[in-house]
């Protein structure tokens, strides 16, 4: 079972700057988590100032976290909304020889202080870099909608990336309407669970998430999902604890 667990990078104060010591100590803390969690899946997933709320960058901790642990999958979000495409290939880059496994393409959420746009697509910037060769040194993914109208993804289908992560699913009907539309070209498609508990309701209201099909019996739920599309991205932004009971159970 290949099991990627999603972790949001430390806050940071927009307005001032983090000494190297101050960052460090943020770090550290993501590293003792993912070093409780490692042994309970197949990868980590590092997002991207969500909800446009600034926090360290993904690919500055999935490196160090690389650098301490060689086998775990790292996979990045990366923001297309404020950045330019030079920063954009640097950043590249950067994933590329911080070893990091894979980059999911993404608009990104509008900040609350800031609505910069640099008016960037996710599909032509996955393109862009895939022209570059940067597909043969990473995987590069996009994001889909759990109930996708595939006439209007159209772009991001012919930007060819090694695959697809899902926003947060409702159903395994959902995940297997995906599959069997995409998987036979080729296509990986990681769907993302967000685990039913207390901790969760306010990220699961805010996402119109409806987990009644699976919050009695997620575990189930998961294998499932699995079953079908032969990963699975797990979230629980609020509940550490309940997310490590799950995957050891897993």
């Amino acid at each position: 079972m290949t099991l990627r667990y999603e972790i949001n990078p430390p806050k940071i104060d927009q307005n001032s700057s983090l000494s190297q010591e101050d960052t460090q100590e943020l770090l550290d803390k993501v590293k003792l988590r993912v070093s409780e969690i490692s042994t309970l899946c197949d990868g980590i997933h590092f997002t991207d100032s969500v909800l446009g709320i600034p926090r360290i960058s993904p690919i500055t901790t999935g490196t160090l976290i690389r650098k301490s642990n060689q086998k775990i999958e790292i996979t990045v979000s990366l923001r297309v909304r404020d950045k330019n495409l030079t920063t954009l290939r640097q950043l590249m880059d950067d994933a590329v020889l911080g070893g990091l496994n894979g980059v999911l393409i993404l608009k990104g959420d509008a900040s609350p202080n800031e609505q910069k746009d640099s008016g960037l697509i996710p599909s032509s910037t996955a393109k862009y870099f895939k022209e570059l060769g940067f597909d043969k040194k990473i995987d590069i993914f996009l994001s889909l909608p759990s109930n996708p109208n595939f006439d209007k993804i159209k772009k991001k289908i012919d930007a060819e990336p090694a695959g697809f992560i899902t926003q947060v699913i409702h159903s395994a009907d959902e995940v297997s309407r995906i599959v069997d539309t995409l998987k036979p070209s080729g296509f990986k498609i990681i769907p993302c669970v967000l685990l039913p508990s207390e901790k969760n309701a306010k990220s699961a209201q805010f996402l119109k998430l409806d987990w009644s099909e699976y919050k009695n019996s997620v575990e189930d739920f998961i294998k499932q999902v699995h079953q079908i599309a032969g990963e699975v991205l797990i979230t629980s932004p609020s509940d550490f604890n309940y997310a490590k009971e799950i995957l050891g159970k897993l």
